[in-house]
């Protein structure tokens, strides 16, 4: 979006486009109305990154619409919390759309996304948190970060942990998936000198309460240097971890 800005700006600086012409592209700039939605194109320049769009409770037509829009003004797109046969609808009207049916998410890029300073690690405690971790690791790309998962380190085998320690260090941030007691970012929290973002999982048995213990068990953390997101925010946490790396 910076880009077709600067373009338009210049083009009109160099005769090769009318101030009144210029006038009608940039007037669906700040934002555009598809009347059940409001595409916020200024996004991309005033944060950094585009507009993502949380797929769950809209229609197949709408979030059809909405990407072409996004495609179409050059932007990258991410749609999260996308249903398989959600993604079948739309997928004739958008061939170029990718979906990563672990992550439940739709991606395109447009253009190269500019890119992080350093590595985000993404952990799992278990098997069953890859679904959410890896909603993290789309995202995380998208967004121009070089990321490394590590799965299935959790404390109930902590051996494994210490087993990826020296991948684990090379992280400029961390992002932890944990569900049941939700104890492993702590631990990981506690051994290294980098942010740590947590995320809870919806992963346990009854008194875990889709995701509140481990929730809780986190926000209570020891260590210092650890953020909490909320349960199953793979994509919150992503998006925080891309802002902290690509930080000077």
């Amino acid at each position: 979006m910076k880009s077709r800005l600067e373009k338009i700006l210049q083009d009109v600086r160099d005769g090769r486009l009318s101030p009144e012409d210029a006038l009608q592209t940039l007037k669906s700039f700040p934002y555009e109305d598809l009347d059940f939605a409001k595409i916020d194109h200024h996004r991309e320049l005033r944060r950094g990154m585009p507009e993502i769009i949380f797929g769950m409770g809209k229609t197949a037509e709408q979030i059809e619409k909405i990407s072409r829009v996004i495609i179409e003004r050059g932007s990258n797109l991410l749609v999260t919390r996308v249903a398989p046969d959600i993604f079948r609808k739309i997928q004739s009207a958008l061939p170029e759309i990718e979906y990563h049916p672990t992550a439940r998410v739709i991606t395109h890029k447009t253009q190269p996304p500019p890119p992080g300073k350093g590595l985000v690690a993404i952990i799992t405690a278990g098997t069953s948190d890859i679904p959410v971790a890896e909603e993290a690791a789309i995202t995380c790309d998208l967004l121009g970060n070089r990321i490394d998962r590590i799965f299935d380190v959790g404390v109930a085998g902590i051996h494994r942990l210490f087993g990826e320690f020296p991948r684990i260090q090379k992280a400029r941030v961390i992002i932890t998936a944990a569900g049941m007691e939700g104890a492993l970012p702590s631990v990981i929290a506690g051994l290294v000198q980098v942010p740590v973002i947590a995320v809870p999982t919806s992963v346990g048995y009854g008194a875990h309460f889709q995701g509140v213990t481990a929730l809780l068990a986190m926000l209570n953390s020891c260590p210092g240097g650890m953020a909490v997101v909320n349960i199953d925010n793979g994509f919150g946490a992503a998006y925080m971890a891309s802002l902290i790396n690509h930080l000077p």
